[in-house]
């Protein structure tokens, strides 16, 4: 049957407006706010708050289970880890995390969390499904920053008095190395393909970068800021894009995120963000990662594809830690 040129037209300009009208994808991102005891949910494509929910006393760390159901937070001052239903936005239960949790890491696998405690030199290892403690290790003075290589072997904390970063068997829960670092070592992240680590030492003004396989420092990374004093360059949060190609270092009280070639160890660009930016999450599609910025309340969306700010968007107050939904 031959079909009419109206309707055929029709047909055409409908799924033309089908195709246009469809909305980009938009991920939930979550806030910590260690000052008003609140998480502060943004959507990422309209940049609006979605809602803010109330959380215990002083949360840092935060995470999300690898489906997105539930978030991980710590609440510092309470010594738990709450644990909150994404669809809901209620806490639906809590962790034992020992005393003072700050930042901890989940395993690869979305089995085991690892928390650092900083009050009594413990990292401790939680069964997310028992909701109990396997164990608790040892490490160094006022344990903070915690990574896992991707095949989920190794976890590293960071004890920021001792300056050191720890090397930790995930099967023997043993440390196996002690990497000395510069000084108050806060944030460790491993490269995709877990041959390194790049630790960050705020009051240092460097990143150390540790091969995974000698645990020896292959380089060290320094900041150099026009107009802006060293001390003022403290180096916290590190997050390295899905292709190994570029690294971000948030720098404290410098209000700038370096964005860092990994090939070359070379500074490529400082991203003028908010004040005291803290920490930082890529999006899932990795067009954008979000810092915190704790002292102007906000965070800030950065263009990966061109590393220019986007748009800020006030949260709570001391925005502290931040994790993007992956789907």
């Amino acid at each position: 049957m031959r079909r009419l040129p109206f309707l055929a037209a029709a047909m055409a300009a409908g799924l033309t407006a089908g195709l246009t009208a469809s909305p980009a994808f938009a991920y939930m991102v979550y806030v910590s706010n260690e000052k008003d005891n609140t998480v502060t949910v943004v959507d990422s494509e309209t940049k609006a708050v979605v809602t803010t929910i109330d959380v215990g006393q002083r949360p840092r760390g935060i995470t999300i289970s690898h489906d997105g159901k539930f978030i991980y937070l710590c609440a510092s001052d309470d010594d738990t880890i709450e644990v909150i239903d994404t669809a809901t936005h209620q806490i639906v239960t809590t962790l034992p995390s020992g005393p003072d949790p700050e930042l901890f890491v989940l395993s690869p696998d979305g089995k085991t969390l690892y928390v650092a405690n900083e009050d009594d030199n413990l990292v401790t290892v939680i069964d997310i499904e028992t909701k109990g403690v396997i164990t608790e290790i040892p490490v160094g003075v006022e344990p903070e920053g915690m990574g896992i290589s991707p095949d989920g072997k190794t976890m590293v904390n960071t004890s920021e008095t001792t300056n050191m970063a720890h090397f930790i068997d995930t099967e023997t829960h043993e440390i196996t190395h002690n990497v000395l670092v510069d000084s108050r070592p806060r944030f460790v992240e491993f490269t995709p393909d877990g041959k390194e680590a790049w630790v960050s030492a705020e009051i240092g003004g460097t990143v150390s970068v540790i091969d995974n396989a000698t645990r020896e420092i292959k380089k060290k990374i320094t900041f150099e800021i026009p107009g802006l004093r060293s001390e003022t360059i403290q180096p916290v949060g590190v997050r390295i894009t899905a292709d190994g190609k570029k690294a971000y270092v948030a720098l404290g009280p410098a209000n700038h995120v370096a964005v860092v070639d990994t090939a070359t160890y070379q500074v490529e660009k400082y991203v003028l963000v908010g004040q005291r930016v803290w920490q930082l999450a890529f999006t899932p599609d990795q067009k954008t990662i979000i810092s915190t910025n704790g002292v102007s309340n906000d965070i800030t969306f950065i263009d990966v594809a061109t590393d220019e700010p986007v748009q800020s968007v006030t949260v709570g107050q001391l925005p502290w830690g931040v994790v993007v939904s992956p789907n």
